[in-house]
This record gives structure tokens, C-alpha cells and sequence, in this order.
């Protein structure tokens, strides 16, 4: 299966959470926090008022509350609209 976003919506692959702490302490699981960094795995046509910006493969990040979560096989998503990617990272 394939996920086909519609308008400006933008589908993301979270990168992996960070599992140790800058000071090298170990997080288990469930203190790991989401990465607020994803790779664009498809992007929407746009609309007339929302010119797309972003293109598969960029690595960007996006607002922490946002997006709908998806699972799609073994793999899981997230759906955002184009204005809750915050910016691209280079």
C-alpha cells in the first residue's frame, strides 16, 4: 500500500528518538520523547492558497502537537498540513 496525501497535507517518517541523554544517561522507552524531526515520505498537491515547499525526502520539523498517526503495514506516519512544518533542516 501506498499513502497519497491530498491538498496540503504532508506525509512524515519520524527519525529514530534520541536514546541517551547529551550527559550519556540511558532513557528507557517510555521517557524517550517523540522527535519533533521527520523525513517527507509524500507530499500534496497544494491548493491555490498553500504553494507546497517542502519535496520527498527533505528532513524537517514539525510542531509537536501536530499531525495524525497512522500505521500502515509494519511502518507508521504522520499526516500533517503543510503549515505545521516549522522548518528544513540542511
Amino acid at each position: 500500500m501506498k499513502l497519497v496525501p491530498l491538498g496540503d497535507r504532508v506525509v512524515l517518517e519520524q527519525l529514530a528518538a534520541e536514546e541517551t541523554t547529551a550527559s550519556g544517561i540511558v532513557l528507557p522507552g517510555q521517557a524517550q520523547e517523540k522527535p519533533q524531526q521527520a523525513k517527507v515520505v509524500a507530499v500534496g498537491p497544494g491548493t491555490e492558497e498553500v504553494k507546497m515547499q517542502v519535496k520527498v525526502g527533505d528532513v524537517v520539523i514539525y510542531s509537536k502537537y501536530a499531525g495524525t498517526e497512522v500505521k500502515l503495514d509494519k511502518d507508521e506516519y504522520v499526516i500533517v498540513r503543510h503549515d505545521d512544518i516549522l522548518a528544513i533542516v540542511k
